[in-house]
């Protein structure tokens, strides 16, 4: 593998992995939220990532956020009368967030960003090393 390709392929990765991280920390953040400006809880979001393929090395030459999509769960229902977003039966809708899948979510994320990031941390220093041999 080149480098430059390595390097293409972890940067690609740091930004997948980055928008993984934001997309969780936005699910936690809204944890609670019953009204939002278009009307009913918060829907939790999913990223969904995709390999581009290289067809010249055939292999990966990036990886790549193909969309941000809805999660489909329903949303939780609990009894509460006297809370504001209440309905004529007294149960309130709250997101479809499971925070101990997000807190995963943002541990995994966390940990594949770090794998990128020593990615070109040891490209870097292979081809300082070649630098060094060469003079």
């Amino acid at each position: 593998m080149k480098l430059l390709t390595a390097l293409r392929i972890a940067g690609s990765g740091l930004l997948a992995q980055r928008v993984r991280l934001n997309i969780a920390s936005m699910n936690l953040a809204n944890a609670h939220v019953t009204r939002t400006a278009e009307g009913g809880p918060y829907r939790a979001k999913d990223v969904i990532l995709a390999a581009e393929p290289d067809p010249e090395e055939k292999g990966v030459s990036e990886v790549k956020v193909v969309e941000i999509v809805d999660d489909p769960a329903p949303f939780k229902e609990v009894y509460d009368p006297s809370h504001p977003d209440a309905d004529e039966r007294g149960m309130v809708k709250y997101p479809n967030v499971d925070v101990l899948t997000e807190m995963v979510e943002l541990l995994s994320a966390g940990r594949a960003y770090e794998a990128n990031l020593t990615v070109i941390n040891i490209t870097k220093d292979l081809a300082l090393k070649t630098l060094d041999i060469l003079r």
